[in-house]
C-alpha cells in the first residue's frame, strides 16, 4: 500500500491577474522542492485540447508528497500560509477563487 498524497490545488485568477498570479506560484516552487517529503511541485496553465474539454480553474499546482504528515507540514510553513492569506484570502489577492483537495492511490482509503 501506498503512502503517497496526491494534492490538486487549482487557481482562479482575477481578471486581467492571470499573469502575476502565476509568477507568484512559480516562486514558490524552489523551496518546496527542498521539503523532506515533496517527491513532485509543479505549477501548470491549462491548455486546449478537443480530447480533454473539461471544466477547470485555468492554474493547477500538481503535487506529490511522500506522505499524509509531509503534506500537512507543507501546508503549514510561513511561506504557504502567507501566500494564501495574502494572495488568495485577501479582498485585492490575485486569487478569486481556489480548490484543494488531496488523494491517496491506496485501494483501502475512505473517501
Amino acid at each position: 500500500m501506498s503512502s503517497l498524497v496526491y494534492c490538486t490545488a487549482q487557481f482562479k485568477p482575477r481578471p486581467g491577474r492571470d499573469a502575476e498570479l502565476f509568477a507568484k506560484l512559480q516562486s514558490l516552487e524552489p523551496n518546496t522542492l527542498r521539503e523532506d517529503g515533496c517527491v513532485q511541485y509543479r505549477v501548470t496553465r491549462q491548455v486546449s485540447s478537443p480530447f480533454a474539454d473539461g471544466e477547470s480553474y485555468p492554474i493547477v499546482f500538481h503535487e506529490i508528497w511522500q506522505d499524509m504528515n509531509a503534506f500537512e507540514q507543507h501546508c503549514q510553513r510561513r511561506e504557504i500560509t502567507e501566500f494564501f492569506s495574502r494572495y488568495c484570502e485577501a479582498p485585492d489577492g490575485l486569487a478569486q477563487a481556489w480548490n484543494v483537495c488531496v488523494y491517496s492511490d491506496a485501494a483501502d482509503e475512505p473517501a
